[in-house]
């Protein structure tokens, strides 16, 4: 028997979401998340606070909520067929994630705040770190089986060696990275792995 919706329940209309969504990341980049406020969110987004929380019951829920949406949606893992084609795909995405006008603002004060809050930083590893990793390690497992990577790889440290290179980069070091950067990290990164075979 299907259950029907109950009357006066409320609909979550998409275009009150994504301005909700939009206003988030909007108040993330310009005050960062300790002056993060539901109040705020509300008055850009032109709803009431009772749109905010019928969709997340606290600041902390509303703010991982959509950094996650909005960093998965950028995960980009094409089968392009070859582990150096792969690898070069993933480093442009990670670069336009980290170079985004909006998330280049929102990143380093969410990592500072995660260092002053280790539950936060629980909670960004969970949402945010984790299902980027998982999707990006599907590289390393087409590889294994293309071949290409020998079977016992360590994936982990693989998945480490992509990001910490232009996260240092772009993040602490504030350099470009330039025309020929991410093709030469590539080529270290595929001399890297096959070293360690």
């Amino acid at each position: 028997m299907s259950r029907r919706t109950p009357t006066g329940a409320a609909v979550l209309q998409p275009q009150v979401t994504e301005a909700i969504t939009e206003a988030v990341l909007d108040e993330l980049a310009e005050n960062g998340y300790a002056r993060l406020s539901m109040e705020a969110v509300a008055k850009r987004a032109g709803v009431g606070k009772s749109a905010l929380y019928r969709r997340w019951a606290s600041k902390q829920e509303m703010a991982m909520g959509v950094i996650c949406a909005y960093s998965i949606a950028m995960i980009s893992v094409p089968d392009t067929g070859t582990l150096r084609g792969d690898l070069r795909a993933s480093l442009d995405a990670l670069t336009q994630w980290l170079t985004h006008p909006r998330f280049a603002r929102i990143l380093p004060d969410l990592v500072a705040e995660t260092a002053r809050n280790p539950e936060l930083g629980e909670v960004v590893g969970l949402l945010v770190g984790e299902p980027k990793r998982e999707r990006t390690a599907e590289i390393f497992r087409r590889a294994i089986q293309r071949g290409e990577l020998p079977r016992d790889t360590d994936i982990d440290l693989a998945l480490d060696l992509i990001a910490a290179p232009v996260y240092w980069r772009l993040a602490v070091r504030a350099a470009e990275t330039g025309l020929t950067y991410l093709d030469d990290l590539t080529d270290v990164l595929l001399r890297a792995l096959s070293a360690t075979s």
